[in-house]
């Protein structure tokens, strides 16, 4: 049996709903974090980081602080 490699295209509003759960599940494992450290471990190409996140605060899902130079992240 012969597998397909057919390429699943997503809709740019799915790419932001899979980074935001990306982010959700790394900020369920690890906890409080900065965005650039986020960021840099989740590598979501593009803007995607900032998008998933801005879904993610939209939906009241995660809490942001600016502390000092850097945005600390972490879930409500």
């Amino acid at each position: 049996m012969a597998v397909s490699s057919k390429r699943v295209s997503l809709t740019l509003e799915e790419q932001i709903g899979f980074s935001a759960g990306e982010i959700y599940n790394y900020l369920h494992t690890n906890g409080t974090t900065t965005f650039a450290k986020m960021k840099k471990e989740l590598d979501l190409k593009g803007n995607f980081a900032d998008l998933g996140l801005g879904w993610l605060a939209r939906e009241n899902k995660v809490d942001i602080q600016q502390k000092g130079p850097a945005v600390k992240v972490s879930l409500k």
